[in-house]
């Protein structure tokens, strides 16, 4: 896991695995993201690399900081194992930014379907009225947003790049559509977050957000961290859907003219809606990193709620 994953790990350790309850032994393998300085234009992992063997500390978890040393990973291993039989404990691994790493991430494209992400960004920026609110969800479709704005002379201030916090975008979205009814929001989701979370989905069946449409840009990969498979692509998102209360038009779209007649046809259905975007892997173009003030853009995007509300 990278170490934003920890704090996902807390409870089920804490109240579950611990000695003092069922005791369950595990070897535990955690990448140190935003230790030191190693990662100044990332803030969103700053205070997590700062808390990483803190963590451990506070649920009482012995660990090693490893090394690309094959040798010593092998007798650091065999102690891990031998702690983990012999006392039915917790031993973790932390893995410093560039160990079990490539010098650079792999652009892996496919040819599964024809949209790319961007271009299901760009549909959207198209089709929808410009001040629509969009929340992009962590890793690559936040920087592809980001950069869409640019390369189209648009405003970022309509736009919440959710860095951090894998799995809430829609959440977060769904807060927005309900407090300005008058404004389109659209949370562009993907596939591996949206499965963190899948239980925040069910909220639409509780409460009434008929601007608010929920997309999902399906890869059928993690692909921001290495292009692990995930579900994505096996999951009938469409039926998960309906069953929480969104509106859809009956299944995924693959192209570029099905997502724009979904987006017509769902656009003043009454409810809140719901997209299940099949894309391939895959960058479009190369991006650099996002650098930007992550307070100045939440708080443009505040000021434009509190102007043009609804």
């Amino acid at each position: 896991m990278q170490n934003s994953g920890e704090g996902n790990t807390v409870n089920p350790i804490a109240s579950l695995a611990d000695k003092n309850v069922y005791a369950v032994p595990m070897l535990l393998l955690i990448g140190w993201r935003g230790q030191g300085d190693t990662e100044p234009n990332h803030p969103q992992h700053k205070l997590q690399g700062e808390i990483t063997t803190s963590l451990l500390d506070i649920l009482h978890i012995p660990y090693s900081v490893i090394e690309d040393n094959d040798e010593k990973f092998e007798g650091i291993v065999d102690r891990a194992v031998k702690y983990c039989t012999e006392t039915r404990g917790i031993y973790a691994f932390v893995a410093p930014k560039g160990v079990m790493a490539s010098n650079e991430k792999e652009n892996l494209v496919d040819d599964t379907y024809p949209m790319s992400r961007e271009e299901v960004i760009e549909v959207f920026l198209d089709t929808l009225p410009p001040d629509t609110i969009y929340i992009a969800t962590t890793g690559r479709t936040s920087r592809e947003l980001f950069f869409l704005r640019e390369r189209r002379g648009e405003t970022k201030e309509h736009d919440f790049l959710n860095v951090g916090a894998m799995g809430h975008a829609s959440s977060i979205a769904l807060g927005i559509a309900l407090s300005k009814p008058g404004r389109k929001v659209v949370a562009l989701d993907g596939d591996s977050s949206a499965i963190m979370h899948m239980g925040a989905m069910t909220m639409v069946s509780k409460i009434s957000a008929p601007n608010f449409i929920h997309a999902i840009l399906n890869n059928g990969a993690h692909e921001s961290v290495g292009g692990q498979p995930s579900a994505g692509y096996k999951l009938n998102w469409t039926k998960i859907a309906e069953a929480c209360g969104y509106e859809t038009i009956g299944g995924a779209v693959g192209t570029k003219e099905e997502l724009k007649a979904a987006i017509n046809s769902l656009n003043d259905c009454g409810h809140a809606s719901f997209i299940d975007c099949r894309i391939h892997k895959g960058l479009t173009h190369k991006l650099p990193p996002i650098i930007f003030d992550h307070r100045a853009s939440v708080d443009a995007l505040m000021d434009d709620l509190r102007r043009n509300g609804g």
